[in-house]
């Protein structure tokens, strides 16, 4: 057992500094939490976009999914999946600068990419 920032075997310690935790976000329920990919500035054919004319972009990696999808064999996503959603139901996480996390849920994960053999 160790005191923290007390007095401790007859010797002063200094006052140690909080470790931050590192915050988590995970889906609760029938939901996964998804990074958006970055909409697209450039066409297929190499047109530059304007940044008010973007092309929306509807894919993303699965960076974590709840317990209950996770254990439900009806839905075949994991982590890391490149999937294609619906976002319309999806709830912006402001947990990152870049506002590209969205939570999710499965029943608005309409597609997972696959790579073929």
């Amino acid at each position: 057992m160790s005191a923290v920032g007390g007095y401790h075997g007859g010797m002063a310690k200094a006052p140690q500094k909080k470790r931050m935790a590192i915050e988590t976000v995970e889906p609760i329920g029938d939901r996964v939490l998804i990074r958006k990919d970055e909409d697209k500035k450039i066409t297929k054919v190499g047109i530059h976009l304007p940044d008010k004319l973007e092309i929306p972009t509807l894919t993303g990696r699965v960076v974590a999914i709840s317990t209950q999808i996770a254990n439900d064999e009806d839905y075949p996503v994991a982590q890391y999946d490149r999937v294609l959603f619906n976002p319309k139901h999806g709830i912006p996480v402001d947990f990152e600068g870049d506002n590209r996390l969205f939570v999710i849920p499965i029943a608005d994960v309409v597609a997972v990419f696959r790579k073929g053999d």
